[in-house]
């Protein structure tokens, strides 16, 4: 019998193991083969790493080319930039938004607290590109909004709401901010209504009593979503596209073109793993200073 149990625990820890190794190493690991690989006409579009020639000889195809490539034309980098933007400021824009509503739904009464994390939940039910198409419906030229906009004598001529940046942002906005607002959620839910009621006692006014008391004790909340939000919205791709117009280019449509227009899957391979390394490298800094921070508080 406890040999059983212990088949099971181990089985038990090992499983998020297996799945990360799966699911995430080894696609990773293959995407920096390929990044290493050498272009070629053909399916797959590149050599094999290790080669064995008519006389039997072993023949290394790697070379640092690709990234010298994308890192030698600002093309990329610049791509690269606009993303950055675009994940910065829908992720500010979802965090203005989201802390409120979070701390709405925090304070409010079991019941319609319920309530109201079902109707945040409901968006997840649908497909994501029905959702983000839905917003192209809503913004073209001869769209519901425009419509209404002429017919309430607001404009006399539809406005150029699709195809740009903007666009772009409302649609990362909509779509990511339930990323935003379920982490804040679950740190302002347990938040101790009694340490705004003491501050208050003690002649804090109600701005203070929020940067002093109820927005540092919710700071690991606010990074959560904010990681959730940003990372993702760096590499998108589906809702620039449907979106978005040609006055921007971004990380992630880059990394489309090269794989399934340009067939150059080496450089798009070098793209991907640049982006990764930009943004675990600032990521790991900010959680290690921030583990710092914590500790010395403690």
């Amino acid at each position: 019998m406890l040999s059983k149990l212990k088949n099971y625990k181990f089985w038990f820890v090992f499983t998020p193991y297996f799945w990360l190794v799966a699911f995430f190493f080894i696609p990773l690991a293959i995407i920096l083969k390929i990044s290493f690989s050498v272009s070629e006409w053909g399916m797959p579009p590149y050599k094999d790493i290790l080669e064995i020639n008519n006389s039997g000889d072993f023949i290394l195809n790697i070379t640092s080319g690709n990234y010298a490539f994308i890192f030698s034309d600002f093309f990329y980098l610049k791509s690269y930039l606009n993303s950055l933007s675009l994940a910065f400021t829908s992720t500010l824009i979802c965090l203005i938004i989201g802390y409120p509503i979070a701390f709405y739904v925090a304070k409010s009464k079991p019941k319609i607290r319920n309530l109201l994390l079902i109707l945040l939940i409901i968006p997840f039910w649908t497909s994501f590109l029905l959702r983000v198409y839905a917003w192209k419906v809503l913004l073209q030229g001869n769209g519901i909004l425009n419509l209404m906009l002429i017919k309430l004598g607001f404009i006399s001529e539809p406005l150029s709401l699709l195809y740009n940046h903007y666009a772009v942002i409302l649609g990362v906005v909509y779509t990511y901010l339930p990323f935003m607002i379920l982490p804040l959620y679950g740190y302002l839910v347990k938040f101790d209504l009694r340490l705004i009621d003491a501050a208050n006692d003690l002649g804090s006014r109600k701005i203070n009593t929020f940067f002093k008391v109820i927005l540092p004790l919710s700071l690991p909340g606010i990074i959560a979503g904010c990681m959730l939000v940003f990372i993702p919205v760096v590499g998108e791709f589906v809702i620039p596209e449907l979106l978005g117009g040609s006055d921007k280019l971004y990380f992630g449509k880059i990394i489309w073109d090269e794989f399934f227009v340009n067939r150059d899957w080496p450089v798009a391979s070098a793209l991907a793993m640049s982006g990764i390394l930009f943004l675990i490298v600032p990521i790991v800094i900010f959680q290690m200073s921030y583990s710092k921070y914590n500790f010395k508080n403690e």
